[in-house]
C-alpha cells in the first residue's frame, strides 16, 4: 500500500507570507489604489515643477501661483493617502500575524 506524503499548507511552511496574503483578501484593490496614488503624486509634482518654472520666469503669475498651489495640494493629499494606506495595511498584516501566533499556541 503507497504512502502518500503529507502535504504541508502555507500556513505551516510559511506564516508571514499566509498573513500577508489573508490581509490582501480583506482590501484587494489596495495595491491598485497605491499605484493610483503614486501616479497622480507623480503628475502633481511634474505640473508643480511646470508651474514653479513660470513663477521663477515671471510668466502669468495670475494664473501660475493658484495652479502651482492645486498641485502642492495634490501633491500632500497623495502622499497622505498613500502613507495612510501603508499604515493601514501594515496594521492589518500585524493583525493577521498575531492571530496566526495565538492559533499556534492553541495547538
Amino acid at each position: 500500500m503507497p504512502q502518500t506524503a503529507k502535504r504541508n499548507t502555507l500556513l505551516e511552511t510559511d506564516p508571514d507570507k499566509y498573513a500577508l496574503l489573508r490581509a490582501e483578501t480583506m482590501a484587494p484593490y489596495r495595491n491598485l489604489r497605491l499605484f493610483v496614488y503614486a501616479g497622480c503624486g507623480a503628475s502633481g509634482i511634474i505640473g508643480g515643477v511646470v508651474f514653479l518654472a513660470q513663477i521663477l520666469a515671471g510668466r502669468n503669475l495670475d494664473t501660475a501661483i493658484p495652479n502651482f498651489a492645486v498641485q502642492a495640494g495634490v501633491i500632500a493629499l497623495m502622499g497622505g493617502l498613500f502613507v495612510w494606506e501603508q499604515k493601514k495595511k501594515t496594521k492589518l498584516v500585524e493583525a493577521w500575524r498575531e492571530k496566526i501566533k495565538r492559533d499556534r499556541t492553541k495547538i
